[in-house]
């Protein structure tokens, strides 16, 4: 059950990034990294339908996290690219190419054996000490990256606000966890502690920096590197914070890290993909500085 709840929100995430990219690359460009840029979006009805499927898509995503670990959890939702992917081939018309479809097989092939070899177990709950260290060096790291990229423009902001995205999501995904835990033990007591507001808090930054990603270069930018940050991070808290544990011994580390590298290498060839820096039914948005259309 957790894995195909896993794999129903990698879906709902993958059809959400495009949707909310399509309209937030059109937003006027003095608006990023400004809540002004939630005003520009709001009321774009394709926007809202990508936050609704990117919202479901947590839903399945919760529901995994409190029935498997983290680690378990986190590979699986890199997926939402290959969603990402045939979504944007469909809109845009062309066809995928053969380095493409070797990417995603690479993909969902490095994902398949890392979760295999690392057997990875929910673990017992959270470590206080290093669940505050682990979410102050997440919180410092991420605003660090903002502030160095924010004077930059392109590609090259959308890949250093992505990453800083990229990372909230995955601290998000172990506030989750330790909420479904909580709920699951006491569903009064979750309100009385600072988990859900939290959640909700990163969540909220997060989906900020990643439209601003999403407005300064086309998907394929900002994709790649929120898909292999947000995983990053929550298997890294998986590990250190929950304690869930994995398989080890050298040819096991051996398989895994190499399932990993395959992953990634896969991730990025996918999303250096044509189609997704036009992903538009006839051709790519072309983008506005002054005003966002309606």
């Amino acid at each position: 059950m957790a894995i195909w709840a896993a794999l129903g929100a990698a879906l709902l995430l993958g059809v959400g990034f495009v949707l909310q990219q399509q309209v937030a690359e059109r937003a006027p460009e003095e608006d990023t990294l400004s809540w002004r840029l939630f005003r520009d979006l709001i009321g774009q009805g394709r926007w809202l339908a990508g936050i609704a499927a990117m919202i479901c898509g947590q839903i399945l995503g919760a529901i995994a996290l409190g029935q498997a670990g983290i680690t378990v959890v986190e590979p699986l939702l890199t997926m939402n690219v290959l969603v990402a992917l045939g979504l944007a081939s469909v809109m845009s018309g062309q066809a995928l190419r053969r380095s493409e479809w070797l990417g995603a097989l690479a993909l969902a092939a490095g994902v398949t054996v890392f979760v295999v070899a690392a057997a990875p177990q929910p673990g017992h709950g959270a470590h206080r000490d290093r669940l505050w260290l682990f979410t102050g060096v997440v919180v410092v790291v991420s605003a660090i990256v903002v502030a160095v990229v924010r004077r930059m423009a392109g590609a090259r902001r959308a890949v250093g606000l992505a990453a800083a995205a990229g990372m909230l999501y995955g601290l998000q995904d172990g506030f989750t966890r330790r909420g479904v835990l909580l709920l699951t033990r006491n569903p009064l007591a979750l309100l009385t502690t600072w988990t859900p507001y939290a959640i909700v808090s990163v969540a909220v930054v997060g989906l900020l920096l990643a439209q601003s990603a999403f407005e300064a270069a086309p998907l394929r930018h900002s994709l790649p590197v929120i898909t292999l940050a947000e995983p990053a991070i929550g298997v890294a808290f998986g590990v250190t914070v929950s304690g869930d544990p994995v398989r080890s011994g050298a040819p096991l580390l051996a398989l895994q890290a190499a399932a990993l590298a395959a992953a990634v290498a896969g991730c990025v060839l996918v999303t250096r993909s044509a189609v997704l820096a036009d992903a538009s039914p006839g051709g790519g948005f072309k983008k506005r500085h002054r005003s966002c259309p309606s």
